[in-house]
């Protein structure tokens, strides 16, 4: 038989396993259509709104009652009155609220006097997104408020709004949110997120497919059905991956910039393509995983740590940049780095080729590393000498 009759015999194997064993779609199709729609869904509102937060308002005066008004009527909160501070510090420790504001008394007359009352504020920030949210929303409005009286005083003393303006706020500020304009939580974690999710199933899938013929056997009658090279026994197995996993990264992208309306300034097409790069490169790692530990338990388990140190290694998170160097360096041996990459350059900058062209020849060079592993693997399918279990 030629090569391309042994990979065709390869594929049509692969295809009757994956048919007889719910598992491989379930771990692919369905995992994928769950984190999907899971983020899709999850995120939908882009960033929580009407946060719970708890108010004492101790002086009651017009002032006081204006800062809780405007504070409720903000996307992110929801003020909630509380007549002591034990009550609200009872139901923040309960996590009911997400930040307590107490308004002191008299502090209205002491703006009046010009004696500085104090306003304290108390936030959760055990939930780091909530609790940020918070924050930055009640200090806003501690900043208009502060503005507001300071206007209100300056136009009693005869000045213009002009003038009053330019003492209360000397510089304005002209910010650009480029990438997400509209602070989408979903758009900062979606695009990676996603992808990341599909590297693991890859790399768990393919070494799953590789170490149940170490586990049941089979490896022998696999090598004899691609003509006993593991090169074409390997193409085989990868082509039917490479087709399903790329089919659903294409859906994941649609679903993304297409039906999501994600923001891109390039093409949907490249992130096509980075979709197709990112299965290739995550199915090498697999190949390396599982030829390097050719027991299915501990290759299966290198895979799942592997991919999720993808996530934070990736940078979208906390910048690459930031860590220290050796941990930068580091960062090149995950495809999902050079995937963010690619997509920074592409969606965000719209650059095109000149842009992530360095990306896509990471990508490929992951292709060279089964090339380490390939005579082990073939060994441990000859010899079968390792453990099943």
């Amino acid at each position: 038989m030629s090569v391309w009759q042994n990979i065709w015999a390869v594929i049509h194997r692969e295809l009757h396993i994956i048919r007889n064993h719910p598992i491989y779609l379930n771990g692919s199709v369905g995992v994928m259509l769950v984190c999907t729609v899971f983020y899709l869904t999850f995120f939908k509102a882009g960033l929580p709104q009407d946060l719970p937060i708890g108010v004492i308002d101790a002086d009651n005066s017009s002032t006081s009652r204006e800062f809780v008004r405007q504070l409720d009527a903000t996307q992110a909160g929801k003020t909630i009155m509380f007549q002591s501070y034990d009550e609200a510090r009872l139901e923040m420790m309960r996590g009911n609220i997400t930040g307590i504001c107490v308004i002191p008394e008299h502090f209205n007359d002491d703006i009046q006097a010009f004696k500085q009352p104090t306003f304290t504020f108390y936030v959760n920030s055990l939930y780091y997104v909530s609790g940020s949210l918070t924050y930055k929303n009640i200090l806003t409005m501690i900043n208009l408020t502060n503005g507001a009286v300071q206007r209100q005083m300056l136009r009693a003393k005869g000045y213009n709004d002009a003038a009053i303006m330019g003492m209360i706020q000397p510089v304005t500020l002209d910010m650009h949110q480029i990438g997400n304009v509209y602070t989408n939580y979903g758009y900062y974690l979606s695009n990676i997120m996603l992808p990341g999710c599909l590297q693991m199933c890859v790399i768990i899938i393919l070494i799953y497919s590789l170490g149940m013929e170490l586990k049941y056997e089979t490896s022998r009658y696999a090598l004899t059905t691609a003509g006993k090279s593991m090169i074409t026994l390997l193409a085989g197995k990868t082509f039917v991956y490479t087709v399903l996993f790329t089919v659903i990264g294409i859906l994941m992208i649609l679903s993304m910039y297409w039906l999501g309306h994600f923001p891109i300034a390039g093409s949907i097409w490249n992130m096509m393509l980075a979709v197709l790069l990112l299965v290739v490169a995550s199915e090498s790692v697999a190949i390396f995983i599982i030829g390097c530990l050719p027991v299915p338990r501990l290759a299966l388990s290198i895979g799942a740590l592997y991919s999720v140190l993808g996530f934070s290694f990736s940078g979208f998170t906390l910048p690459v940049e930031a860590m220290p160097s050796w941990i930068q360096g580091l960062s090149r041996c995950f495809p999902l780095r050079h995937y963010y990459l690619f997509y920074v350059q592409e969606t965000i900058f719209g650059s095109g080729f000149p842009g992530w062209y360095r990306s896509v020849i990471a990508l490929l060079l992951f292709v060279l590393v089964p090339c380490f592993v390939i005579v082990r693997l073939k060994k441990a399918f000859i010899h079968q000498n390792f453990p099943k279990e």
